[in-house]
């Protein structure tokens, strides 16, 4: 049975009671607003903390790193200029090599692997990055530039960044999570500040040590240090090569096909860069005492450089770069420049390799509006950084730095020609520490976690493998 509400006077009193309590709401409804719910609420608190954190500990790293930059580049500069006005240094240049790599050598036995020593730790953190590499990588690539080799910065200013901000580790006590955050920070500011790129610096730093992956935790930290970098050294009144503006051009079908065409010639003149220098480094090797290495190729460079008659081919190359958006390249000039750099870094002289690779992609470029109906300065921005993300394997960085060096209005043509670079340039690059965090094909998902410099004995023992397997069955 179903009970039956109570009745009678009780019963009454407690339905009049609820009423009226239900009613007081509406009848002393207050005539102001209700305040609403506080922006800063209690569970964004970590988040405000996370960001005071590193705002000041990326204004640290950019002080530090953007400081050592700018009197990095004021030196280079001077440097540069000396060697142009005395070109008999270049005679020199096997001296020179054996200054190199006596100190490495007898001082910097733990550092010699540079930048691929920075990658490891963000990968597998063992211990804090000696500071000695910062003194030695800055030397080493002075000296390199004055003896006459043909190198870079942005491997040096990188490897000061690493290392200026892994010091803070210590001083700040903090754990092995935030010191990948710190290294990914130290990389950006680096970057950023040697070349005046603070939006390429930053995601350079978040892309290059894991292929197709971006570690986005890390995004805060290496914003703050890229700008504070930058800020800082442009505070020391330090410059940077000023580049033309691309004229707005429409992407049409046949546009889109030449795009295309030039980022797989670009990823593969990448891929056959990096080949090469690694090969010719596992060549020097064979030398069994290291020093020696950088004396034999400072004497095959400079017999290079006497044959060939001129000395465009050696130091930054900015001239050249800048020349070849102006009017069609030499053909010979970009594997010229490809093979000098190659035989310099591979025997043990220091210094980086994007600058080389901007005068590789830009001759390249330029030298195709030969052939190509498309402006000569487009082309030759689109292999400035189409080689670089083939070699470097950070498409999105590249990307980034044609919108800043040369305007948004050609940003489709840049984007595509970096995009196809870095799938035509495979499992290759100029860092063997970086590791493939996602396959760029299907079919080499295999090699997913895999670093770069381990792919090809993984694909001979995987050959190897699959001879037996066919010979058993």
């Amino acid at each position: 049975m179903i009970p039956t509400p109570p009745t009678g006077p009780r019963s009454l009193r407690r339905v009049g009671f609820l009423a009226f309590y239900s009613l007081l709401p509406v009848a002393f409804r207050s005539p102001f607003p209700r305040f609403p719910r506080p922006i800063l609420a209690i569970e964004h608190t970590p988040h405000l903390l996370f960001l005071l954190r590193w705002l000041l500990i990326g204004a640290a790293v950019g002080g530090l790193v953007g400081s050592a930059s700018a009197g990095f580049l004021l030196a280079l500069d001077w440097i540069t200029a000396w060697r142009e006005a005395h070109p008999w240094i270049l005679w020199l240049l096997p001296a020179g090599g054996l200054l190199i790599g006596a100190s490495y050598h007898y001082l910097g036995q733990g550092v010699v692997r540079g930048n691929n020593l920075i990658l490891d730790e963000i990968h597998n953190p063992r211990t804090t990055i000696p500071l000695r590499m910062a003194p030695l990588v800055l030397f080493g690539t002075l000296a390199t530039h004055l003896f006459g080799g043909s190198a870079g910065r942005e491997g040096t200013a990188v490897q000061m960044g690493g290392t200026l901000a892994d010091q803070l580790t210590r001083w700040l006590g903090l754990r092995p999570r935030d010191r990948k955050l710190l290294l990914i920070a130290g990389i950006s500011a680096g970057f950023a500040s040697v070349f005046g790129t603070p939006l390429a610096g930053a995601v350079f730093g978040l892309e290059v040590f894991l292929i197709g992956t971006i570690r986005y935790d890390a995004l805060v930290p290496s914003f703050l240090a890229a700008v504070c970098a930058d800020l800082v050294t442009k505070a020391w009144g330090v410059g940077h090569s000023h580049y033309p503006q691309l004229a707005a051009l429409p992407l049409t079908p046949l546009g889109l096909v030449f795009t295309l065409g030039c980022g797989m010639a670009f990823g593969l003149t990448a891929r056959g860069f990096a080949t090469l220098t690694h090969a010719l480094t596992r060549w020097f090797q064979r030398i069994a005492y290291p020093p020696l290495r950088p004396v034999v190729g400072g004497v095959l460079v400079a017999l290079a450089v006497l044959a060939l008659g001129t000395t465009k081919y050696i130091g930054l190359g900015v001239p050249t770069i800048l020349a070849a958006f102006q009017a069609p390249a030499l053909p010979q000039d970009f594997l010229l420049k490809l093979a000098l750099t190659a035989l310099t870094l591979g025997c043990g002289f220091k210094g980086g390799e994007v600058t080389p690779l901007f005068f590789i992609g830009a001759t390249l470029g330029s030298a195709l509006a030969l052939v190509l109906p498309l402006p000569v300065a487009l082309l030759a921005a689109m292999g400035f950084v189409g080689v670089f993300a083939g070699a470097a394997n950070t498409p999105l960085a590249c990307t980034l730095m044609g919108l800043e060096l040369f305007g948004a209005h050609a940003g489709v043509y840049l984007a595509l020609a970096c995009a196809t670079a870095y799938l035509f340039s495979g499992h290759t690059g100029i860092y063997a520490a970086q590791v493939i965090g996602h396959a760029k094909h299907l079919r080499f998902g295999r090699e997913q976690g895999q670093p770069l410099g381990s792919i090809p004995k993984y694909r001979q023992n995987g050959r190897a493998n699959a001879a037996i397997r066919n010979a058993q069955s």
